[in-house]
Formats: structure tokens, sequence, C-alpha cells
């Protein structure tokens, strides 16, 4: 099926990713207007608070965009994930959420919440497919719980 709003969406992210985080940002807030404010489709709702987060400069406010996305999980099936990709299942959004999470109240200096959030996320862990995705997740799940061990509220470098 054709979605124009994850074509926005995944353009947006494109934009970010080579830089441009500004544009990005504004282009994924713009959509998070049209999905947000019309009580839309909650997995388009979840996918644009997902990257709008990575596209903070304050970790508040990157915190505030990740617990949006966990929010809006909750109203996504399966089958409304799969009218997108064929392959999505609602259970291996879920370590990257949880994750995100973790690393916000890790940054925000709450030990405590960051941990819940880890637990959580190793505990779905196994959702995650022997793939390039599962791969990058697993890996950010270790750097997060060294740096927590570690007791570092720095920002960890993206791969």
């Amino acid at each position: 099926m054709e979605d124009d709003v994850m074509n926005r969406v995944t353009a947006a992210v494109q934009r970010g990713r080579t830089g441009d985080r500004t544009t990005a940002r504004a282009d994924l807030e713009a959509i998070w207007t049209e999905v947000g404010q019309r009580g839309g489709d909650a997995f388009h709702r979840c996918v644009v608070a997902h990257f709008l987060a990575d596209l903070q400069d304050d970790d508040r406010d990157e915190l505030m965009w990740d617990e949006r996305a966990l929010a809006a999980v909750s109203g996504v099936t399966d089958e409304r994930a799969q009218e997108y990709d064929g392959s999505l299942r609602v259970r291996g959004f879920m370590p990257s959420l949880y994750l995100s999470l973790a690393d916000d109240h890790r940054r925000l200096g709450d030990p405590g919440r960051a941990h819940e959030f880890l637990g959580m996320a190793r505990s779905v862990s196994d959702a995650l497919g022997d793939d390039g995705y599962g791969e990058l997740v697993r890996s950010a799940l270790e750097k997060i719980s060294r740096a927590l061990a570690d007791g570092s509220t720095d920002r960890l470098p993206h791969d």
C-alpha cells in the first residue's frame, strides 16, 4: 500500500541523516501536526514521534517525543504495521522504543528509570531479527548498558 505520510517521513529522516537536522525536524513536526492533531493513525504517530526524538537538541525534548512514541504504539496493531511493510510486528518495535527511553533517562541523570527501561528492552529483545536492524538495536543496548554502568550521562556517538 502506498503511504504518503511514510514516504514523507522517510524523506525527512534521510535529510536528518545527511546533516540537515533543522529541516528534517521541521518536516517531521509538520507531519506530527497533521497526524497528531486529528487523532490520526497510531502507527504514523509512533513512527513520527520516534524519529522526531532523535532530532532534538535538548534531552528533555527527546524524552517527551520518546514518551509520545511509546504512548502511540499501544494503538498500533500488527495488521496496521503490515499494511506498510508485511514483515513488521509491533513487538519488534518495543526494544528500540524502550531503549530510547532508557538512554534518555540515563542522560538526564535518572539511573533508576534508565535501568527500568533497559530491563524492558532486554525482556523483549528476542523480538529482534538476525538482521542489520536487530544487530543495531542489540549493539545500542550494550553501549547504553555500559554507559549506565560507568555512570556516564554523555551522548553516545552514532554509528
